[in-house]
């Protein structure tokens, strides 16, 4: 793998009460490139990505981002981070009250000193960069669910953020959406540049936009590797994963490939 690291986790842990989730858990993200996180529920993958926002402390470990630990930095380093991220959550996220437009534009008239004018030129580019068009005026409850995760996702990239995180995002939609949300997240991805950390069970549709394949198991990372890597690793928990979401059959013909 790249030495070029831009986020690592180093022996983890956290426990609520007696109950311990993470357990010594080593974690690299790359700059630029896409780690998908897999793994069944209760391994602590949206756990995870919470220490990482800053949103929890770990028990014991160390959580780097730009080689800097975030739990041992002031509030205003810590914000200055986190200006680098974008979220998108599961359910988008989006402000009913607010109209399509102003949820997009919320960050630029929070964050930033721009004009009403330049907001709206950006507004506009990002929407259509996600292909929404003629929406504008509209609500999130008067669009699809496609559409809601395509609004959520101009709006976490409005402020151009370094690193965007992605928290089950094609949850709720059907197979030709999740595709079509796929081929989005791949072309904007290829054109603004950030590194992208996604947490997703849609396997192996997923690993079409992953660089790296990082499989969590009782509370640590078993293994950091390419999709063809995963796919054909000889670790006993990753290919009984593989075995079980895509089969004995996919497995042997991923090896008759090679």
């Amino acid at each position: 793998m790249d030495d070029n690291y831009i986020i690592k986790l180093v022996n983890v842990e956290k426990s609520f009460g007696s109950q311990k989730i993470l357990k010594g858990l080593n974690l690299s993200v790359v700059e630029g490139k896409t780690s998908v996180i897999v793994g069944g529920s209760g391994q602590g993958k949206s756990l995870t990505i919470k220490h990482i926002l800053g949103l929890m402390k770990p028990t014991n470990g160390q959580v780097l981002v730009y080689d800097k630990d975030i739990n041992g930095i002031s509030k205003k380093e810590l914000k200055e981070i986190r200006s680098n991220f974008g979220v998108l959550f599961q359910n988008s996220a989006l402000f009913d009250s607010m109209t399509i437009y102003d949820n997009v534009a919320l960050p630029l008239r929070e964050r930033t000193k721009m004009s009403e004018a330049e907001i709206k030129d950006t507004v506009n580019e990002y929407l259509e960069l996600m292909e929404v068009r003629g929406a504008n005026d509209k609500y999130p409850a008067q669009i699809s669910g496609g559409m809601k995760k395509r609004v959520g996702l101009a709006r976490a990239l409005v402020l151009k953020p370094k690193i965007m995180f992605f928290d089950e995002p094609t949850t709720g939609l059907d197979v030709a959406m999740s595709n079509e949300i796929y081929r989005i997240f791949f072309r904007t991805q290829a054109k603004l540049g950030y590194t992208a950390i996604i947490v997703s069970h849609d396997v192996p549709k997923i690993f079409k936009l992953a660089d790296y394949v990082l499989l969590f198991h009782d509370g640590i990372v078993e293994d950091n590797l390419t999709p063809e890597e995963f796919q054909l690793s000889d670790k006993p928990v990753i290919r009984k994963f593989v075995e079980t979401t895509m089969g004995r059959l996919y497995s042997s013909e991923m090896e008759d490939i090679q």
